[in-house]
């Protein structure tokens, strides 16, 4: 049901146990965040999805008129998101009528041996989908999302309370910490796609994947899915892949320079420019200055590391100058680093700390200045004081809905 929204559930993850709402969980069948081209139910048959349907925040299934195709037959219908198979009885719905036109339960784990299929008692045996295998990111990326949304659609400087009583040499060494744990996450991550997809695939989707901001990253890493770097080498028909795409957009909020088709164009002149970029970063990464412990002074440290020469060089070498602004910004962060690192075993990570601030909440930017973090010219705005206070504010967040 919709209030079924506030279950949680609790994984090991890197720094130790995090929790999961099922509201994850249905955001990611919302959005379509998943491998749509592989998705089967558990016995065997061909899953479409044509429309995810309204998510209901009322009492009922999760979500409401929902359109389908199992083996190419269409089907209509409300869908049910749970944990685990057996959360469908646990919940009582196998007697209530409110649920008797649930045509599909998503579920996130695969059920055990020999368990029994969601029952309801007037329409019976309900197909059944499992996420996990299908997801593009490891959970606690998408947990970690999830967050992230919460804390920046809220009041900004009342949650910042407990850091303004601090001394900023403390703040400051509290910060690097969490930035150096955001660092490793990121890399972990990106390790584990290389692992599933192969380097080229890794570097492909992500690329793609944060070139969709939020409201895109899903649709953006289905077009990944379905075209892969290979064709795009080949030279691509964006408006073709637009089309065709075109369930999977969200438009509504999207700023003109962020529409997800010039976004589409942009990174298919950047794959004509550099058509081996995916070596070509590899190549890089050989070259970049090392070292885990980022310094106290953030301008002095730019100088020393060059990084308006590495900001120029991997634009040039890695994007062919189709690339810039806060969008550079947070690929060269967010993607290309971790990516080298996974991939080459390199450490640039006081380089990622002291590069220059991306795409980041704007109650983030403001907080660092007002907590005296970075604040004139000796101490500007970086990647890493804004990784951060996010860290630390997604602490805080899951401590105070665990």
């Amino acid at each position: 049901m919709a209030g079924s929204a506030q279950a949680v559930a609790e994984f090991q993850g890197l720094y130790g146990p995090f929790t999961v709402a099922e509201k994850v969980l249905q955001k990611i069948w919302l959005r379509r965040d998943f491998a749509l081209p592989r998705a089967r139910l558990t016995d065997g048959r061909a899953v479409e999805v044509l429309a995810p349907g309204e998510w209901n925040l009322l009492g009922g299934p999760d979500f409401r008129r929902a359109r389908l195709r199992f083996d190419g037959r269409e089907v209509g219908g409300d869908i049910e998101v749970h944990f685990h198979v057996s959360d469908w009885r646990a919940h009582g719905h196998a007697v209530d009528a409110a649920y008797s036109g649930v045509v599909l339960h998503v579920v996130l784990f695969p059920p055990e041996p020999g368990e029994l299929p969601a029952i309801h008692q007037e329409s019976g045996a309900i197909p059944t989908l499992v996420l996990l295998p299908l997801l593009h990111r490891d959970l606690e990326e998408y947990a970690a999302d999830d967050a992230l949304e919460a804390i920046t659609a809220r009041d900004e400087w009342r949650r910042f309370a407990e850091l303004g009583g601090k001394p900023v040499d403390e703040l400051r060494a509290l910060l690097r910490a969490r930035a150096r744990q955001r660092w490793l996450q990121k890399v972990r991550f990106a390790r584990l796609r290389i692992e599933k997809l192969g380097w080229t695939e890794a570097a492909h989707q992500t690329a793609l994947e944060i070139l969709g901001y939020r409201r895109n990253r899903a649709a953006m890493l289905a077009v990944a899915t379905r075209q892969p770097f290979a064709v795009w080498s080949d030279g691509v028909d964006c408006d073709q892949i637009w089309r065709e795409a075109a369930p999977l957009w969200h438009r509504h909020g999207v700023r003109p320079a962020n529409h997800p088709r010039l976004r589409l164009r942009q990174y298919a002149e950047w794959v004509r420019a550099r058509p081996d970029w995916p070596q070509r970063l590899v190549d890089l990464a050989g070259d970049f200055p090392g070292g885990e412990a980022p310094r106290d002074f953030a301008a002095t440290d730019r100088k020393s590391l060059d990084l308006r020469g590495w900001r120029r060089r991997i634009s040039d070498e890695v994007a062919g100058d189709k690339l810039g602004g806060s969008r550079f910004d947070t690929l060269v962060c967010d993607g290309w680093l971790p990516l080298a690192a996974a991939r080459t075993g390199c450490d640039p990570s006081d380089l990622w700390f002291h590069w220059i601030l991306g795409d980041i909440p704007g109650g983030v930017r403001r907080a660092l200045g007002r907590l005296g973090v970075c604040s004139g010219p000796t101490a500007p705005q970086c990647h890493g004081y804004g990784q951060g206070l996010l860290g630390w504010m997604m602490d805080h967040q899951a401590s105070a809905t665990s």
